[in-house]
């Protein structure tokens, strides 16, 4: 495939890395911003003339996403920038009407096999407290990660539409809620990205848990999205239709 970058951080330099490694061409970067150490062409607009591309994989923030996404351009798109999700989806669902966008908050393919088991766990805990924890690097900018919002979703549309989310209990001094789903996000170090959703009940706690050992696996991820999505009519694609 040719390609073509939306930003050129550290994920996109890998989908760069592993691309070349298997035989795709990166034929250009788009960012309104320098990018230092770009051995590609880069490009500051999505209105500017750009090279002819198979696919478009942005690994950038929010607000190029949307420049992006209401442009005129019309190469199939694989969407993996986090944060203002609802504000995307809603772009993505207008642009998908005229090319194949792919979305997900989270390019982990494990990350989408944990979604598919907490679907069918989730209904059977009634009875449990639940609890969601995060961990990320110290570079990362949103709290809580685009993939606990959406493991929260999954939560909430399953069985607990009236859950009360809990942030910070230092703000009270009361006992916990049976409404409750207390989110913790933790920032530190290199931890490349880790989630936990624990169902703690009488005598007993069951958690299910997905550990990113490498950002390689986000890269690999945006990468076969990118193969499956060149081949598809126009609309818009998750892990679940594509």
């Amino acid at each position: 495939m040719k390609l073509l970058l939306v930003g050129y951080g550290v994920m996109n330099k890998r989908v760069a890395k592993l691309a070349e490694e298997s035989g795709h061409e990166i034929v250009g970067v788009l960012s309104p911003d320098e990018e230092n150490n770009c051995p590609y062409p880069l490009f500051e607009s999505a209105s500017e003339k750009l090279p002819e591309a198979d696919c478009l994989i942005d690994f950038s923030h929010p607000s190029l996403s949307k420049k992006i996404l209401t442009s005129d351009l019309t190469v199939p798109m694989v969407i993996a920038t986090t944060g203002e999700k609802e504000a995307l989806v809603e772009l993505i669902d207008k642009k998908a009407s005229s090319t194949p966008v792919f979305f997900s908050a989270n390019m982990s393919y494990g990350v989408h096999i944990m979604i598919q088991l907490l679907e069918t766990v989730v209904p059977l805990m009634e009875d449990y407290d639940i609890e969601l924890i995060e961990k990320h690097h110290n570079q990362k900018i949103d709290a809580p990660s685009g993939t606990l919002i959406k493991l929260l979703d999954v939560i909430k549309n399953r069985a607990r539409s009236d859950a009360n989310e809990v942030y910070d209990r230092s703000e009270t001094t009361e006992k916990r809620n049976q409404k409750d789903i207390g989110i913790s996000t933790i920032r530190g170090g290199t931890i490349v990205g880790e989630h936990e959703v624990l169902f703690a009940g009488q005598d007993e706690v069951i958690s299910i848990k997905h550990t990113a050992q490498s950002k390689d696996i986000f890269a690999r991820g945006a990468l076969k999205a990118a193969e499956k999505l060149v081949d598809r009519k126009n609309g818009f694609y998750t892990y679940n239709n594509l």
